[in-house]
């Protein structure tokens, strides 16, 4: 197939996209910036926001995974409404057979945050147009460079003593970055996954609290935490920003999304790819060498 890959430069995509044309397939990198694009496959302008770039972009192509989001601009569910939109009408306008698209774990019963009623709401507005959507929902992703594990990271790097929100207690499933990637790459290669809706996850249901614990022990620092049950989202987005590099509009979205449990409530994804996900213990470890690496090759 030739696919497309709406965010090959992105976190996830640019994981992705050697992986799909790993499998045989014809990689279509869909970025604002081709010029500068290194990555696996052929770099074509795209711009989701543009609704003019899209056409040409996405002509030729079978398939499509969506990887984009807004989260760094403070009207990201305007704006990330208004580009699933123009996407899933462009993919139909040129003939596209399926879209792939990766969202966010919550259980729809309970109260979502702004972020994950955002990704509840693109996940709709990419099939309006008509092409099936195949959507995989992830709580944390744990690899190098993604915005919910950097925080993770960083505040245990830069916080051996650490005072916390009451939201450290909430539950989630991470999972790891290669895991989400073959994920996303097995369901594109599995017809029956078309239109359907699957959770993903790795094998340990994990509070905030225990990945810290473990992400300090995986580095051996001392952490010592202390619980502050007033601290809440707001200004802990802003004590975020004192103590990591994270976008403040982007982490204050995901500060708020850690006040809902983020669990696997359907595993029937594990029927039609079965494979053993990492523990997060060994997730950390794939994320800390890669980071390591990167810092080494751009030495």
């Amino acid at each position: 197939m030739r696919i497309v890959i709406a965010g090959a430069s992105g976190f996830i995509g640019s994981q992705l996209s050697p992986e799909v044309e790993r499998r045989g397939h014809d990689v279509v990198a869909m970025t604002r910036r081709p010029d500068d694009y290194t990555g696996a496959g052929e770099p074509v302008y795209g711009d989701v926001h543009d609704p003019q770039t899209l056409p040409d972009a996405l002509k030729d192509c079978d398939a499509a995974f969506y990887l984009v989001h807004s989260l760094s601009s403070p009207n990201f569910e305007r704006l990330d409404a208004d580009a699933a939109l123009s996407f899933g009408q462009a993919a139909a306008d040129v003939g596209i057979k399926r879209i792939v698209y990766l969202g966010g774990l919550g259980d729809d019963s309970s109260t979502l945050s702004k972020h994950l009623r955002s990704r509840r709401e693109v996940e709709g507005l990419l099939g309006a147009g008509g092409v099936p959507v195949t959507t995989l929902r992830a709580g944390i992703i744990v690899g190098s460079g993604g915005l919910s594990w950097e925080i993770t990271r960083q505040l245990v790097a830069h916080l051996p003593v650490m005072v916390t929100p009451r939201w450290v207690r909430t539950k989630t499933q991470p999972i790891a970055l290669e895991d989400t990637v073959h994920y996303l790459a097995s369901v594109m290669d599995e017809p029956d996954t078309a239109g359907r809706t699957f959770d993903i996850g790795g094998p340990e249901v994990l509070s905030y609290l225990d990945m810290m614990k473990q992400v300090a022990d995986a580095q051996n620092r001392p952490l010592v935490v202390l619980p502050v049950p007033v601290l809440t989202p707001g200004l802990s987005s802003r004590w975020l920003s004192l103590v990591t590099d994270v976008d403040t509009q982007a982490g204050r979205a995901l500060i708020d999304s850690m006040t809902t449990e983020v669990v696997v409530t359907d595993d029937s994804i594990r029927e039609m790819i079965p494979f053993e996900p990492m523990t997060f213990r060994d997730a950390v470890r794939a994320a800390l060498l890669a980071r390591e690496q990167a810092q080494s090759e751009r030495r």
